[in-house]
């Protein structure tokens, strides 16, 4: 999932751009509701966060924020659980360690795809 061995700015053996086609950008994460629920765990002081606050923060339907969630369990990016607090149920997300090293490894490579357009405007 991870495209760090595929930069490309090291296997050529010269300066050049590294090789956009060999990067594998994690699918998972890419689609655009999963990025913004493992970024905002991410970005969360908090171990958990609620089924509720991701749902009204993030402003999706709490249909839609499940079957996302599914995914991202499956995928052993987060961790779900759910108890009563106060006797009301509460579902709580954390985010795993394999979760945290697919979103950094996600954003380095982001960051490569940017950094090589930007080389290209400077030539």
């Amino acid at each position: 999932m991870s495209g760090t061995a595929n930069r490309g700015d090291e296997s050529s053996g010269s300066s050049a751009a590294p090789d956009l086609a060999a990067l594998e950008l994690d699918k998972v994460i890419h689609e655009r509701a999963r990025l913004m629920l493992l970024t905002y765990l991410a970005s969360s002081d908090k171990p958990q966060t609620g089924f509720t606050e991701l749902r009204d923060e993030l402003r999706m339907s709490a249909g839609n924020l499940s079957v996302q969630l599914k995914t991202l369990e499956e995928a052993g990016y987060v961790q779900i659980e759910k108890r009563f607090v106060a006797n009301k149920p509460y579902t709580g997300v954390g985010l795993t360690v394999r979760g945290q090293k697919a979103l950094s490894d996600y954003l380095g490579e982001l960051e490569v795809i940017v950094a090589s357009l930007r080389g290209r405007k400077e030539v």
